[in-house]
């Protein structure tokens, strides 16, 4: 092989990686409606020694909720999948908002979002998260949106048995 041959394939690599790159974009949604306050729902969110006792998905093991603070998760998606992940506190808008990411760059990144909506007296929790990176164009994310409804339920019977 020349060196001119080596570099045609070497650029049409780097293209292939570049449009994987921008191609990898997948997000998860769900939803609920909680028959309690915004406050209500935020100091059950927020109260990370708790988990254990209600949280089937989310575990806080290092960290606190803190704006720029690192956090480690351990996350069941399901019986059989448990991992560990890390990511950094973005945005603490108490009673609004808790945002987080992490990942790994090019390959795969999470935005997080916990949205929380006064509706009258009701709060509309939404779990957000959003994938990029050139591993996401091989990567089924239902499973996760599943584990994320999950959590939604399970944060509305915490909520709404005080």
């Amino acid at each position: 092989m020349t060196y001119n041959s080596s570099m045609i394939y070497l650029a049409i690599f780097a293209l292939v990686l570049v449009v994987l790159y921008l191609l990898g974009n997948k997000s998860v949604h769900t939803e609920i409606l909680i028959d309690k306050s915004p406050d209500t729902v935020w100091e059950v969110l927020v109260q990370t020694d708790a988990y254990k006792d209600w949280n089937p998905v989310m575990e806080l093991l290092e960290g606190k909720l803190k704006q720029g603070n690192q956090v480690k998760y351990r996350f069941t998606q399901d019986k059989d999948n448990v991992s560990y992940i890390s990511s950094t506190v973005k945005t603490v808008i108490p009673h609004e908002l808790l945002h987080q990411g992490g990942g790994l760059a090019f390959v795969i990144t999470f935005d997080h979002k916990y949205i929380l909506e006064a509706k009258g007296n009701m709060t509309k929790l939404s779990i957000h998260e959003q994938y990029k990176g050139i591993y996401v164009n091989f990567w089924n994310p239902k499973p996760v949106e599943l584990a994320y409804q999950r959590l939604n339920e399970a944060i509305k019977n915490r909520v709404e048995s005080l």
